[in-house]
């Protein structure tokens, strides 16, 4: 009887840790447009020296940090910033836990102290996403490469109406997009449905490759891989997509994704 009852209690935290593992993350990707070096070099100082180091004191376990490939020759340059959250609640309360901390109030002073006629950047943008059912933790993409040799793709698909972007949600999900991307060797760091942003309806997600030869190869291998043309050619996914964005970024040298 009690080999019965040590099994039985086995069972079910063996399904409380499976349901706790499974359990779908948020994500924020917060969008910092900047102009120059000087605002670069705050940005840099504030995420490496104060924002990670507190970040990781109230929990959470990784941050990627991000620049746009497109920034060497664009006016405006933009940094992307990830951060995953266990929950909404963890997401709304982290801003106070950040704030009671001394050393990421003194460490990050220059940002968070920083005069109206000398801001740290041009405007910030705020995208929360919700990982996808199949996908539901960030992974890092565990490349041996250089950081700066690293191609970094993410992906936006905005949908025409609410139901079709469902379509497309299901298609990653149910209809085996993602695990596609897993066979072939995409290194994704995180698939995620847009619940706040100002593209909607729509989702995105991050993959990562070693170089751009190594991403060129993959996606020749995704356009000719048999599966990939049985899904796209199926009838129940057909015009789930309105609009796609690319946009090719690399990692800070402090980023840990």
């Amino acid at each position: 009887m009690r080999h019965l009852v040590y099994l039985f209690a086995l069972t079910i935290i063996s399904n409380l840790s499976f349901s706790q593992k499974t359990k779908r993350e948020y994500y924020e990707l917060k969008v910092y447009h900047y102009k120059d070096s000087i605002q670069e070099k705050i940005l840099d100082n504030y995420f490496s020296q104060a924002y990670i180091p507190a970040i990781h004191k109230v929990g959470i376990r990784t941050v990627g940090v991000f620049k746009a490939i497109a920034n060497d020759t664009a006016a405006e340059k933009v940094l992307y910033v990830l951060t995953p959250f266990k929950s909404l609640d963890e997401f709304t309360s982290t801003d106070k836990k950040l704030n009671s901390d001394k050393d990421y109030l003194q460490n990050g002073s220059a940002y968070l102290d920083a005069a109206y006629n000398k801001a740290p950047y041009t405007r910030t943008e705020s995208i929360l996403l919700y990982a996808f059912e199949l996908a539901p933790k960030l992974t890092a993409s565990g490349l041996q490469s250089p950081k700066s040799e690293r191609l970094y793709e993410l992906r936006s698909y905005e949908s025409p109406t609410e139901k079709l972007y469902g379509n497309k949600v299901k298609m990653f999900n149910q209809g085996g997009e993602i695990d596609i991307f897993s066979r072939l060797g995409f290194n994704s760091v995180f698939y995620g449905e847009v619940i706040a942003g100002s593209h909607m309806p729509n989702l995105m997600y991050l993959t990562t490759y070693d170089n751009r030869k190594s991403r060129d190869e993959h996606w020749k291998a995704f356009s000719d891989d048999p599966s990939v043309k049985k899904l796209f050619a199926m009838e129940e996914y057909k015009n789930n997509v309105s609009k796609a964005e690319i946009i090719f970024l690399r990692p800070t040298v402090y980023s840990e994704l």
